[in-house]
C-alpha cells in the first residue's frame, strides 16, 4: 500500500469512490451538493493537497484532501499552527486494511513537515470506525469546535496535538 498525490487522470474515479463512501454511511442521507463537492476531486486539488492511497497492483484504495492554510476555502479551523484533513473516504470494498490509518499518518507526517502543532478534522457521529481509529492515533474531541451545517447535520470536531504525539507514534 502507498500513498501518493492523486493523478489528474484519477480525479474522476476518486470522486465516484469518495461518493459511494459517504453514500455508504449510515444515519444521514448525502445532499446532492455534499456529493457535488466529495465528487470535485479537481476543485479540491487545485486548493489543497488529495492524496490516494494505492494497492500492490496500483488499485485506488482511498483519498484524503490535506489543507495546510486557515485562509483555504477547505479550511475548517483557525490558527497558523493548525492544519486539517477532510473527505478521507476508503473504498467500501477495501475497508478494514488500514488504508483510512496509512491516509491519517500521511496527513500527520504533512502537518509535521509544514510546521504545525495540531491537526484537525471534522467527522460526523455515524463514522464509528473513524472516531476509534482517530482515538488509537492521540486525537481528542474537541466539543467546543463541533458545528452544525446547513442541513442540521452536526459535525464533531477532533484534534492532535502534533507535540505530545512521538514522531511516527501515532499515539497507537
Amino acid at each position: 500500500m502507498r500513498v501518493e498525490i492523486v493523478d489528474p487522470s484519477e480525479y474522476a474515479a476518486l470522486g465516484d469512490l469518495t461518493v459511494r463512501a459517504y453514500q455508504a454511511l449510515p444515519g444521514h442521507a448525502l445532499s446532492p451538493e455534499y456529493a457535488a463537492v466529495l465528487a470535485d476531486v479537481a476543485g479540491r486539488a487545485r486548493e489543497a493537497e488529495v492524496l490516494v492511497v494505492r494497492d500492490e497492483d496500483g488499485a485506488l484504495l482511498g483519498g484524503v484532501t490535506y489543507v495546510a492554510d486557515e485562509g483555504n476555502r477547505y479550511a475548517e479551523f483557525e490558527g497558523a499552527d493548525a492544519a486539517a484533513f477532510r473527505m478521507l473516504a476508503v473504498d467500501p470494498a477495501a475497508q478494514g486494511r488500514g488504508v483510512g490509518r496509512a491516509m491519517v499518518q500521511a496527513c500527520i507526517d504533512r502537518a509535521r513537515r509544514d510546521g504545525k502543532r495540531r491537526l484537525t478534522l471534522m467527522t460526523t457521529g455515524s463514522m464509528d470506525a473513524a472516531h476509534h481509529l482517530y482515538g488509537r492515533l492521540g486525537f481528542r474531541r474537541t466539543p467546543e469546535s463541533d458545528m452544525i451545517v446547513e442541513d442540521g447535520l452536526r459535525l464533531m470536531a477532533f484534534e492532535l496535538d502534533l507535540e505530545e504525539v512521538a514522531d511516527g507514534d501515532g499515539g497507537a
